[in-house]
C-alpha cells in the first residue's frame, strides 16, 4: 500500500509558474501510473496529467503545451511543472498512484493552486 505526500501549491499571478511534487512511500518503478486530478469550484473533477511507468504521458486539453509531467525514480517523486498559469487553473490538485496488479489507487492529501488575474 503506497502513501503519497504532495506539495508545491501556492498563490501566483497569471502567467506565472508552479511545480507540484508527489512523493511515494515506495519505489515508483513498480507503480503503473501516477498523475494529478483537479476540481475547480462548480466543475467536475478533471484529469490534468498522468505518466506511466513506461514514460507515456497524457494531458488534459487545457493543460497540454503549458504543463509537463515527469518523474525521478531515484527520489520516488513525480513532478508537474505548470507554466503560463491562468485563473481557470485555480483548484485543489490531488496526486494519485495506480497499482493495477492490486487494483488499487492511492491519493495524496491535496495542494491548493490559486492563480490571480
Amino acid at each position: 500500500q503506497v502513501q503519497l505526500v504532495e506539495s508545491g501549491g501556492g498563490l501566483v499571478q497569471a502567467g506565472g509558474s508552479l511545480r507540484l511534487s508527489c512523493t511515494a512511500s515506495k519505489s515508483i518503478f513498480r507503480i503503473d501510473a501516477m498523475g494529478w486530478y483537479r476540481q475547480a469550484p462548480g466543475k467536475q473533477r478533471e484529469l490534468v496529467a498522468r505518466i506511466t511507468n513506461g514514460g507515456t504521458t497524457n494531458y488534459a486539453d487545457s493543460a497540454r503545451g503549458r504543463f509537463t509531467i515527469s518523474r525521478d525514480n531515484a527520489k520516488n517523486t513525480v513532478y508537474l511543472q505548470m507554466n503560463s498559469l491562468k485563473p481557470e487553473d485555480t483548484a485543489p490538485y490531488y496526486c494519485y498512484a495506480d497499482e493495477t496488479t492490486w487494483a488499487t489507487r492511492a491519493w495524496g492529501q491535496g495542494t491548493q493552486v490559486t492563480v490571480s488575474s
